[in-house]
């Protein structure tokens, strides 16, 4: 059973552009599905962490409003990092699934039971993961995500009922 997810951002949890405006304000652009996915699936008890090579308070402010506690933004090794996490939670990685778009998601991807990126991920990374998602980064692909491993988790029925009520 799946019981952390690891996100990449840019071309994950975003569409992967990084915008300045004229005052050199930084924006970026989540998909309420992906976050409401996110939301939920730590409401069941779950672990979410964030690992981007980027800094950004805008990702900082997003995974606050989700309530996502793991965040690790500027790094370079993500897979040290993601041994890290898991050893501090006691999990295996079995039980560990992560979404990575490009080569610097590679090692990551390469350590977890259940690997995913989305349509638009770079053909190295496709070939490397177990499923290729349908919706690309920034547009329900981690929602897509999530929504395969509730269902191969069993829990379905728990994550309809936190939001469908008889």
């Amino acid at each position: 059973m799946i019981k952390l997810l690891v996100l990449d951002v840019d071309g994950c949890l975003t569409d992967g552009k990084i915008i300045y405006t004229s005052n050199s304000t930084e924006v970026k652009e989540f998909n309420v599905k992906d976050g409401l996915a996110i939301a939920s699936w730590i409401r069941m008890g779950h672990h979410v962490a964030i690992i981007t090579g980027r800094n950004s308070f805008i990702v900082k402010r997003r995974a606050d409003e989700l309530g996502i506690q793991h965040l690790y933004q500027g790094i370079k090794d993500k897979d040290k990092i993601l041994r890290q996490i898991v050893e501090s939670l006691a999990l295996d990685f079995s039980e560990v699934a992560a979404i990575g778009d490009d080569l610097n998601d590679y090692g990551m991807l390469s350590l977890v039971g259940r690997s995913f990126t989305p349509k638009n991920g770079v053909k190295d990374i496709q070939a490397l993961v177990s499923t290729v998602l349908s919706h690309n980064g920034g547009d329900g692909a981690v929602r897509e995500m999530i929504d395969i491993i509730i269902e191969e988790n069993g829990q379905k029925e728990e994550f309809l009922s936190l939001w469908i009520k008889d």
